[in-house]
Formats: structure tokens, C-alpha cells, sequence
């Protein structure tokens, strides 16, 4: 191993976070209760949270597959997973994902854990899978949940086929959803490339990060800023979520790695959650206000 693919001790410091909490859990009850009035209040009144479609989801375990949005804080990411306990009344569980980055963060990172995220890496997600739970992936990472404003209503998955192999291995069905509005919640001027590159060149981010976008965000509180870590406060966006049609994979093992077939399988997903993106964005009349 050379030098250069060596981790460096930041690095280091989130494979120990991440790798400590590997093994999916539970929420803590004793977080969750404590939270649930605020949450209740905030997706009822400051993101007027709309969600349809209930009756597809599949009565076994599945892969829910979705887009992001609003930089480091995905509210419709957060306000689907909090819909999906509420309506099942904790009879099953959705485990959100997140970056490694969040999921080391001191503090985040320890609040995530506590209300059963885990990390968006293959052997969280399988184990989680295995125990008949559902898990919640967003292909797109940060190339999603950090697009330009401009793209709010764009299905962004960015060629990572990685979830269809996951669905194959593990032999659940995946549900796709359709959301809009979280990119509402911050206004991204510019994904960062340029910076990324930039920092790249100096300090070597894009290995310890695993992005290449360094967002400028105009927000509150702050007009403009750098956003690696949260570095606003979400804006009252109203958020419309659709989960769509099942859709069942081979769950021959060996299909996995058939490209054409996964390839497929991702072209029926991103186009799905396109369409069902063009619907809800059809519904809006002005940025935030809805």
C-alpha cells in the first residue's frame, strides 16, 4: 500500500465512529419519546408533510429507494422516516442511512444512532435487512442531497447501481419513492465543485469526505456559507411524498453481477421516481410557500 492509500488520522477517526456501530439497533425508546412532540409539530406545521401511498408497501422487508434533498440536512429523508414508524405504529421499523462523515460527527452522529440510522455502507444495510427490518437508501448521497437548486426536481441517483445489487443479495423487493420540496428547505447556489477540487489539491478531501461537492448554501442563519456540516437551519418548506409501485428483483444471487439486468432494474427505479417527482412538483405554486 502506498502512502497516498493510506488513511490519514481523520480518516481514521471515522472508520473507528462508524465501525463501533456497525451492527444495526433499535431506536432508543427514551430519545424517541422525548422527541416525538417536536417532531410531530414541526412535520405538521413547519413542513405540512404530505405523504401518499400507504397500501404499496410490500408486506415483507424492502429496500425503500429515494432521493434526498437540502444539503447536510435531508428533511424529507427525516420526515419519511418518521411518517414510516408513526403509520406502522412501531410494529416495523425503517432504519435510515447516512455519509460516514454524519455518522462520526460528536453529537449528530450519536443522535442518529439513537434513533436507529446507521451507516449507508453494505454491511450495515445487509445485517439490517437480514434481521427483517426495512431500510431507507439514498443512491445519490451527496451528489443528491447537495445538487443545485436548479435540479430540485431532478431524480438524482447518480449511476450508483449499488442498491439494486443490494436488493438482489439480500432478496427483498424495492420501494421506490417520490419526493419534492426539501430542496426548498436551503437554497444550494452551487454544488462546490471548484472548492472541492481546490481543497482536494491542499488537503486531500475528497478520500476522507467521499464527496466531491463543497455546496455554497444561502440560508438562514447564515446569507451565505460553506456547508460540510449542517451549517443552516431548515426554511418551512412544504414536502410532498409519494411512495410508488414495488418493484421485484431476481433474487439469484448471481444476478448481481449481470450488468445489464442490475442496469435495468436501476432505469426502472430512477425512472419511476422521476415521474413521481414531475407529479408532486406539478402541485407546487411558489418555492418554501408550497
Amino acid at each position: 500500500m502506498s502512502d497516498s492509500d493510506r488513511p490519514n488520522i481523520l480518516q481514521r477517526v471515522i472508520q473507528w465512529r462508524v465501525g463501533a456501530a456497525m451492527e444495526p439497533q433499535p431506536p432508543n425508546e427514551t430519545v424517541r419519546k422525548l422527541q416525538q412532540p417536536l417532531v410531530d409539530l414541526l412535520e405538521r406545521y413547519w413542513f405540512r408533510l404530505e405523504i401518499s401511498g400507504w397500501d404499496r408497501v410490500p408486506d415483507e422487508p424492502c429496500l425503500v429507494v429515494g432521493v434526498h434533498s437540502g444539503g447536510a440536512l435531508t428533511m424529507d429523508a427525516w420526515t419519511l422516516v418518521n411518517a414510516w414508524q408513526k403509520h406502522f405504529e412501531g410494529k416495523r421499523f425503517l432504519h435510515g442511512t447516512a455519509h460516514d462523515v454524519l455518522m462520526a460527527s460528536p453529537g449528530l452522529g450519536d443522535y442518529f444512532r439513537a434513533v436507529g440510522v446507521i451507516a449507508a455502507n453494505r454491511k450495515s444495510v445487509s445485517a439490517a435487512l437480514a434481521q427483517g427490518r426495512d431500510v431507507a437508501i439514498w443512491p445519490g448521497g451527496e451528489i443528491d442531497a447537495m445538487r443545485s437548486w436548479l435540479k430540485r426536481d431532478v431524480a438524482t441517483l447518480a449511476g450508483r447501481t449499488g442498491f439494486v445489487k443490494q436488493a438482489i443479495r439480500s432478496g427483498v423487493p424495492i420501494l421506490p419513492v417520490a419526493t419534492v420540496g426539501g430542496h426548498d428547505t436551503v437554497f444550494v447556489l452551487s454544488e462546490g465543485k471548484w472548492l472541492a477540487n481546490g481543497l482536494d489539491k491542499l488537503l486531500g478531501l475528497k478520500k476522507t469526505l467521499r464527496g466531491s461537492n463543497l455546496p455554497i448554501i444561502a440560508g438562514f442563519p447564515f446569507p451565505i456559507a460553506v456547508e460540510i456540516l449542517p451549517a443552516h437551519v431548515p426554511l418551512p418548506a412544504k414536502i410532498r411524498t409519494e411512495l410508488l409501485e414495488p418493484i421485484e428483483v431476481d433474487t439469484d444471487p448471481e444476478r448481481a453481477d449481470d450488468a445489464a439486468y442490475v442496469q435495468k432494474i436501476y432505469d426502472q427505479v430512477e425512472a419511476a421516481i422521476q415521474a413521481g417527482m414531475d407529479r408532486l412538483a406539478a402541485k407546487r405554486t411558489l418555492p418554501v410557500l408550497g
